[in-house]
């Protein structure tokens, strides 16, 4: 009965063994911030936190400029990876995170400062930054759960979109009545929202080169009629 014991014993120590091998092979967190799809994740998440700033300060065409090249680069990061070789499955799984939970910041939480912004942070305007934001975790949370439909299609609007919408809905605001703007901006939110998690099927036209190549030509374009209004 005392070799029950020792193979416990000897067990353990296998299994610490094992552990301690594994950590060793771990990369360290930071070593991922070098992977080229990451940086370009990363400088999108940096247009976003712009885009938040100008939307507390209450520049707002600086803020549409920030928000079309945070879908820039978001769409860029998918580009560049599928063009690398020898990623490995632990790159490819940490820059899908990474994508995700940017996505929520860029997607999610910019356009709700946005509309509260613009709306000089009425009370009422919270629940609908509330269900701007409850719609994209929602979203991406069915997303990281099952993926493309069919492999691919989206089920319901990509986040994405969001931004490309309000950007180019923006354009209005110095053409329309500021009391019909400024209902037209959350109910172009609230529309969005519920597409975002509609069960509408939707094509992911990042993962074609040649519309990341359009999408940059738009944003170069845009960019450049927001920066002519800043002047």
């Amino acid at each position: 009965m005392r070799c029950v014991p020792e193979f416990s014993l000897f067990l353990r120590s296998s299994m610490s063994a094992i552990s301690e091998d594994l950590n060793e092979l771990q990369p360290s967190i930071l070593s991922y911030v070098k992977d080229l799809p990451n940086l370009c994740s990363l400088a999108g998440l940096a247009c976003t936190v712009l885009a938040i700033y100008f939307s507390i300060v209450g520049v707002y065409y600086a803020v549409m400029i920030a928000m079309v090249w945070a879908v820039a680069f978001d769409w860029a990061d998918g580009l560049v990876a599928r063009s690398m070789a020898g990623r490995s499955g632990s790159d490819r799984v940490f820059g899908g995170q990474l994508d995700l939970l940017i996505d929520i910041v860029s997607y999610g939480v910019a356009p709700a400062i946005l509309l509260l912004s613009y709306g000089e942070f009425a009370p009422v305007l919270l629940p609908v930054a509330f269900v701007v934001i409850a719609a994209s975790a929602i979203r991406l949370s069915y997303f990281s759960t099952y993926g493309l439909s069919g492999g691919a299609k989206y089920t319901g609007l990509a986040l994405d979109n969001n931004n490309l919408v309000l950007v180019s809905v923006f354009l209005l605001e110095s053409v329309i009545p500021s009391g019909v703007f400024a209902l037209l901006l959350p109910v172009t939110a609230v529309g969005l929202a519920a597409l975002n998690v509609s069960q509408i099927k939707t094509p992911k036209l990042s993962g074609n080169p040649r519309n990341v190549y359009l999408l940059a030509f738009y944003t170069c374009g845009i960019s450049g009629i927001y920066i002519w209004k800043l002047w």
